[in-house]
């Protein structure tokens, strides 16, 4: 069972004020071979860049980000850098040109060095972690499910927990990280890479990150590919993220129904979608009340909140909706527990102080308890299967206020971007999307691609809107008006 951490600008610096970041290509990369690892394309060389812990104090204390690269097999047709930039906050793209070389077509990645990295904070790039007692490690904990009923004195009890810890133990890079900043180390990455423009592909988050470039330094972008869209709204940024859960999960859990209600026989969850539907919602609630045994993994214990964090997961792809009807057999007693898989704790201090350092420094959160007990009683009832978990209680309302406004995403820069955005994506509904094609303007133009999943372009989407990126990033054409790719 895979389980996914979250995943996942009151007025925005107008870009024409003097920016922040490197402006010329005064840096050079020491490229070595990457320690040789599960995946890793003997291709793919590794190097480490230094970029200011504080970008207002430029020559003051560095810090490090982890690089890697698969350069171009035809340097006479090479045009860039493609930057890879990974979703969560949290996540990573340092192995993503392993994959990707293998994936994308000849006439992309021929035309490009395929670059990605680990954001501040995260794995190789000065790591950071709050310290967290294990325990507070669960999934279920992290992303703020309530408890039964809807009842969030658990979630405020670990929310503040949570934002304590990271005061106490989650240090200076902590307390700078923000996606403007992760902005001004993309493009200090540009300089040290000797581009005067970037070409990037963001997923999830990393549209954000990649609107907010764009939005910073918009002559230095070149082809940008945003997929997977969240909305860029500059006064809520990701607490508006966290309550799409709520639409993006009726959006598309209909096809997980679909797809269990064919396979009666096997996972007897119902024979029609209503039925599975109504499965899943019943076995949630006896969960909440009575919790099924589940040594070794954490919390320790099937519990109503544990399946509806596995649903969640689950509708990322289709190929993990085995996984959730396996689980939802087993709660029903028609099969014994599967074997719980646990991330390692590390990796989930790590992702845990990466996320709140930077949900909680773009932008400042509610912080009354009775306001979010109320919208956690409100949301539940309209949209049941996530049961108030997108409006509860984060560590970010116990959080010291940001110390810059979030960067408000505008239409002011070349006409360059194109968005790619599943019509049933779980994590960034569509509606979410369109909010991004708003606030961007004539720079984009939208393919809305007819299916299911949380990532589009050569992952979840259909061949008609890979192949409209592809031709987009090796020729520069896009489509002349948002389409829908069927």
């Amino acid at each position: 069972m895979k389980r996914i951490v979250i995943p996942m600008a009151i007025a925005g610096l107008l870009f024409a004020a003097v920016p922040h970041g490197a402006q010329a290509a005064e840096k050079k990369i020491d490229w070595k071979p990457c320690a040789q690892g599960q995946g890793v394309d003997p291709r793919q060389e590794c190097a480490s860049v230094k970029v200011p812990l504080d970008h207002d104090n430029p020559h003051g204390e560095q810090i490090t980000l982890a690089v890697s690269r698969i350069a171009t097999a035809s340097p006479g047709r090479r045009r860039g850098v493609l930057l890879l930039i990974p979703g969560g906050p949290g996540g990573s793209s340092i192995n993503k040109p392993s994959a990707h070389v293998k994936r994308l077509p000849k006439e992309v990645s021929e035309q490009y060095d395929l670059v990605g990295f680990d954001p501040r904070g995260v794995g190789g790039s000065s790591p950071v972690s709050c310290d967290m007692d294990p325990a507070d490690l669960s999934p279920s904990l992290m992303k703020g499910w309530p408890g039964k009923d809807g009842d969030i004195t658990g979630n405020v009890a670990w929310a503040r927990r949570a934002a304590q810890a990271c005061a106490d133990n989650g240090g200076d890079v902590l307390r700078g990280m923000s996606t403007r900043t992760e902005a001004r180390d993309i493009d200090s990455l540009r300089a040290a890479l000797g581009e005067r423009k970037l070409s990037y592909w963001g997923v999830s988050y990393g549209t954000y990150v990649g609107a907010v470039y764009a939005t910073m330094f918009p002559q230095r972008t070149d082809r940008v590919v945003l997929d997977s869209n969240d909305d860029p709204d500059h006064r809520r940024v990701a607490r508006g993220w966290l309550e799409n859960y709520g639409v993006a999960v009726e959006d598309r859990f209909p096809e997980f129904a679909a797809w269990a209600a064919a396979r009666a026989d096997t996972y007897g969850l119902g024979d029609t979608s209503e039925a599975v539907r109504k499965t899943f919602l019943g076995l949630a609630e006896r969960l909440d009340e009575h919790p099924l045994p589940w040594p070794g993994s954490n919390p320790p214990e099937l519990n109503g909140n544990v399946l509806r964090e596995t649903m969640l997961n689950a509708l990322y792809s289709d190929t993990t909706f085995p996984a959730l009807a396996g689980l939802m057999k087993a709660g029903l007693g028609k099969s014994p527990l599967p074997e719980p898989q646990q991330v390692p704790e590390a990796a989930l201090q790590n992702t845990l102080a990466v996320v709140m350092g930077t949900i909680c420094n773009d932008v400042e959160w509610p912080r009354s308890v009775s306001w979010h007990q109320s919208r956690v009683l409100k949301n539940r009832a309209e949209y049941p299967l996530t049961a108030g978990m997108p409006v509860a209680m984060s560590p970010c309302s116990f959080w010291p206020a940001p110390e810059e406004p979030a960067v408000r995403v505008t239409s002011h820069g070349p006409s360059n971007i194109l968005l790619i955005n599943n019509l049933r994506d779980p994590s960034t509904p569509y509606s979410g999307a369109l909010e991004m094609r708003r606030a961007l303007g004539d720079r984009a133009v939208m393919v809305a691609v007819d299916s299911g999943g949380h990532g589009a372009y050569l992952a979840n989407g259909n061949a008609c809107g890979d192949r409209t990126v592809s031709r987009f990033l090796a020729d520069g054409s896009r489509p002349r008006h948002d389409t829908v790719c069927r």
